[in-house]
This record gives C-alpha cells, structure tokens and sequence, in this order.
C-alpha cells in the first residue's frame, strides 16, 4: 500500500511537471487564456499534493501518538484510509493485542497479590525517593492504611515499619517488628525486604507476615495431622472391639453354647486383648512424647556415647552384615544427658537398619563436624531413602512406614534434640538417608 500510494504522489508529480511544462509552450505560442488555465491546474494539482502529503504525516504522527500513550481506542478495520498504511496500521494492531495481554497478566497478578494473607508493599526508586508502586489489599486492610502513593505519606500511617526499613537504608532485611495495628497492641511481624532492578528502574519489595499468624497456622497442622494419626490408631482398635464385643453379646444371649460358639468366644476375646493391648501401648507412647523428662546434662565424649550405642547394636549390625565407618577417632565433647542422647542415636541407628533390609550393599556412616562452635553428627545409610510424598511427615508422632514400627522413634528424638537446644534434620541425598544432629559443644 505504501507503494501505491508512492505511485500516487508520483503520478501527480509528473502531472504538475506535465502541466508547468505545457504551460511555458502554450503562452510561447500565444495561448495566454489556455496557459492561464493550466495554471490554475497547476496549482491545484500542487495543493492536491500537499494535501495529501499532510494527510498522510497527519495520519502517522495521530497513530504513532496513540502508541505512545497507550490508547488503542481507535478502530482502523472499518476505515478504507486505513488499506494505505497497511504496515502501520500492522504496528499498531500488536501494540494493541500486546496492551490487552499484559492488562490481562496484571489483573491475574493484582487478583493473585489481593488473596494472599500476607502484607506485600512493592516501592519503585524515583530520583532519591520512593513511590508506592503496590500495596494488596492484606496490607492496606490489616493496617488500616489507605492505598497512599508516596513513602512520605506512608510514613505517617506506619512511623515503626518505615523507620525501621529506613534504618537499614533500604537494604536487605530479615526480621521482627513490632507495629501498633488499628491503635491497640503491638504486634510482632516478620519482616522481610528486597530490592531487584529491571530496566533501569529499582524496585524494593517488602514482605509482612504476622508471627501470631504463622505459628497459629503451623499449630493447625500439626495438630490436624496428630488427629488423623491418632483417629486412625484409635478407629483400628476400637472398631473391631466394637464388633466383636456385639457378637460376644449376641451369644451369651443363647440358652445354650455349641463348641462352634465356644471357639468363637475364646477368638473374639483373644483378639479383643490383642487390640486392647496394641491400644494401651499406643497411649504409653503418647505418654512418652508427652512427658519427657527435662534432660540431665552433664560433660560427655560423643565417642562414647556411639561406642556405647554401637555395642548395644552389635548383635544386629552383625547379622545383617552391615559395615558401619565412621571418623569417631575425635575428643569432641557434648553438655547432654548421656541417657536420651543413648537413646536418640540407638533411634536413629534403627532406622538405617531397617531402611537397609534387602539392599546388596549395607553401609552405614557416622561423620562428626564441629563449626562455629557447633557439633554436626551425621547418620548416613545407603538404603532406599525417603519417598519425597511423606518427606515432611516423617517427624509427625505415629507416623511410620514400618509394619512392626510405633511412630514415635524420629518424634521422640527430634524432642530430646530440641530439649537440648539444638536441632535435628533430615537431608535428602541420591542414595540413602542422612540425618544430622546439631549440637552446642
């Protein structure tokens, strides 16, 4: 279409030419009134150009604004005009899809920022200032602060929470604060922020999260997990006691007992002590989680608490031939009870055992570490490893994988870790299971 219409100027180019032309001969020859006339020709043939060429700018600078600002509020299809600026009017068709795509993405990310239970503030660098270039609806409605668009503004909402990101300079924190929310009590939050730049433009990202919230929220889960475990165990006792103890009712009701029934009763209430037994056992492992006892700490070699543990497991590690290396040629000492920490290695030391049933090459290896005035005891196998699917179930109590397991091994020694102020851990590795303990030397 360009071409055509370069065509077009071309044409009237050379009618002009044409027009000037026979107008010089024509008045030679003494043709004034014709020559006048092609003149006039002339003339308009010239303002028809220039109108043209006008138009033609005209259209491309009104286009090319449009793009500039945003606005694709025009609609070229209908328009016959538009067939000459097909390569323009292209331009502007992609820039227009384009706008509509990314107002598309943004409504999903401002929808997708809004239900999320956290305060997220997003701040844009503008000359030495910041402007608020995104606030959720969390934020603005917890903190009882309107969509602002300055810092300064913000400032005076939020004196606490500015004054300590201010006192960082707008740095990378990580944190609590304490921030008064809607004039009553402080509040503790975790503080979080960031900065990222992308196209020349700074942005600081920062992230607040009640704590009071979060640990409410894990407390819900650990607790509806324990539930499912413990209703779970209870269900698996309590209804086949239920059953039999109906059917046990049902024959006593009988004038007279067969041998069949006799045999029945002798069955009934054998497995009724069975599963009364397996229920009192269960509750006895609650009680263990639920009442351990305050460790009795005292200055030992962590060499002898594993020589100690290893020779309580000697008879076992023997017959299923497994190699146990370890680098305990150290002096490193621990402030514990030697007893729970006897018992949480033993655990440990369990796991691997059964995690190695079946496996051609059974290897166990204990690593000792010390940093930063830190002991880290590793516990590694090369059995199967844990399926990533119960990965962060494997502390929960009563959870096992194990037929003749109880559920309480892991649980029971992350507690006793955690009592000593240290952590325990499970560390994904290609082969095998490594759990490690993190002590204070």
């Amino acid at each position: 279409m360009v071409v055509i219409r370069n065509i077009a100027v071309g044409i009237r180019c050379v009618a002009i030419f044409a027009c000037i032309l026979s107008t010089f001969l024509l008045y030679s020859n003494g043709l004034v009134y014709t020559s006048f006339f092609l003149v006039l020709v002339t003339v308009l043939l010239i303002f028809e150009l220039i109108s043209m060429i006008k138009n033609a700018f005209q259209f491309y600078d009104k286009t090319i604004q449009a793009i500039l600002n945003d606005d694709f509020s025009a609609d070229f299809s209908k328009n016959s005009t538009g067939n000459h600026y097909k390569s323009l009017l292209l331009l502007y068709e992609r820039f227009k899809v384009r706008q509509h795509e990314q107002l598309s993405k943004d409504m999903v990310y401002q929808n997708i920022l809004n239900n999320i239970e956290t305060g997220i503030l997003i701040l844009q660098k503008s000359g030495n200032d910041w402007d608020i270039f995104q606030m959720n609806d969390y934020f603005s409605s917890h903190f009882q602060v309107p969509k602002v668009s300055k810092w300064a503004y913000l400032r005076k909402h939020l004196p606490t929470l500015c004054n300590a990101i201010e006192a960082r300079d707008f740095g990378e924190i990580k944190t609590s604060v304490q921030i008064t929310v809607d004039r009553q009590e402080m509040q503790t939050f975790i503080l979080q922020a960031s900065k990222t730049k992308t196209f020349d433009t700074e942005y600081y990202i920062i992230l607040l999260d009640s704590i009071q919230k979060v640990i409410e929220k894990k407390e819900k889960e650990a607790w509806l997990n324990l539930m499912k475990v413990i209703s779970h165990e209870l269900m698996n006792s309590i209804t086949p006691i239920r059953s039999l103890t109906q059917n046990l009712n049902e024959l006593v009701q009988q004038e007279s007992l067969s041998k069949e029934d006799l045999e029945d009763i002798r069955q009934s209430v054998s497995t009724i002590i069975h599963r009364s037994n397996h229920l009192q056992d269960f509750v006895e492992s609650y009680r263990k989680l639920a009442m351990l006892p305050s460790p009795v700490k005292e200055r030992i070699a962590v060499k002898d608490l594993f020589d100690s543990a290893l020779l309580l497991m000697k008879s076992i590690l023997t017959k299923e031939n497994i190699i146990v290396k370890s680098n305990l040629d150290c002096n490193q000492n621990i402030f514990a009870d030697k007893f729970q920490m006897e018992q949480v290695l033993i655990n440990l030391l369990t796991n691997s055992i059964y995690a190695l049933d079946g496996k051609s090459e059974k290897q166990i290896e204990i690593a000792i570490e010390v940093k930063s005035n830190r002991i880290f005891i590793s516990i590694i196998d090369t059995g199967n490893g844990i399926e990533k699917e119960i990965e962060d179930k494997i502390f929960l109590p009563f959870f096992t994988t194990r037929k003749d397991g109880a559920g309480i091994g892991l649980t029971l020694s992350k507690n006793i870790i955690e009592a000593h102020g240290g952590y325990l851990q499970y560390q994904s590795e290609h082969a095998g299971t490594k759990f490690v303990i993190c002590l204070i030397e």
